[in-house]
């Protein structure tokens, strides 16, 4: 089953910042669940943290995490480079404390490394994150999140080939950075050659698990630029639902539009109205 979320809390959420109040608005709106946006750092306090969890069971919501912007797995200086695996280790064991299934990341930039090099120091990097979150005994998927802007590392192949190489690791896929950064991907048969990809590499079980972002997006020669509300923009986000709805996709979609819960649930009343290709 596609549920079908928010990033963060909902602008029409009466408490401001109040996460426990933003989980409550989502259930009052029909959706299925939200995602838990730390990227300008982990503001979940430990008190925090409890409450988060008890009310996102008891509503039956599916949960994700975003880690701050800021960390870097590719970073030139050595200990920034681990300071950066650090913060992701913090957010993904605070997100798995409030009830989060999967915490999505950018995991770096390429600078003046080749690609493969900086696959090589960031798939690393991730491997003492995963070592850490198993010695401690904590449930969470890393998902690096596919890149919106050419600079960035986590291309599909490689966020794909990661997932292949380290267990606890599954993409989060992101169609508008998809389309942003190659001016591609923008149309039914570019949509299911993407999920066909992520099933022949990952399984059948991958697609029953997705994680997904999408919204409008302005770009440019070099990538994302900004996000944009739906009616916006030019991105088919129609044909990309039919497409999730012919491979029977399920997991999670969370819409990154400004405008939040009103492209979210734009998409989930699109996506209730379709039925399957034969």
């Amino acid at each position: 089953m596609l549920l079908f979320g928010t990033a963060g809390i909902p602008a029409s959420t009466k408490t401001n910042g109040d996460t426990v109040a933003g989980l409550k608005r989502i259930a009052e709106l029909g959706l299925g669940g939200m995602e838990i946006e730390f990227v300008r750092g982990v503001y979940l306090k430990d008190n925090m943290v409890p409450p988060v969890a008890y009310v996102g069971k008891k509503l039956g919501l599916k949960l994700s995490c975003h880690a701050p912007y800021y960390l870097n797995l590719n970073h030139a200086d050595e200990v920034r480079r681990r300071q950066a695996g650090g913060v992701l280790h913090h957010a993904a064991g605070t997100a798995a404390r409030a009830g989060a299934r999967t915490i999505v990341f950018h995991a770096g930039y390429y600078l003046k490394g080749s690609p493969e090099t900086v696959y090589d120091a960031i798939k690393a990097e991730m491997e003492v994150v995963l070592g850490k979150l198993l010695d401690e005994g904590t449930e969470i998927t890393l998902r690096p999140e596919l890149a919106g802007k050419i600079s960035q590392f986590g291309n599909l192949a490689e966020i794909l080939k990661l997932s292949r190489e380290l267990p606890g690791v599954a993409p989060a896929i992101d169609f508008a950075h998809l389309h942003a950064s190659t001016g591609r991907y923008n149309s039914y048969p570019e949509f299911a050659e993407v999920l066909n990809r992520v099933g022949e590499a990952l399984g059948r079980e991958s697609l029953d698990d997705l994680h997904l972002h999408v919204s409008g997006i302005e770009y440019a020669k070099t990538g994302e630029r900004r996000h944009l509300n739906l009616a916006e923009s030019d991105f088919r986000y129609d044909e990309l639902l039919q497409a999730l709805a012919d491979v029977k996709a399920g997991g999670l979609l969370i819409c990154e539009s400004p405008n939040i819960e009103e492209d979210t649930l734009l998409l989930q009343r699109t996506y209730l109205d379709l039925s399957p290709r034969t």
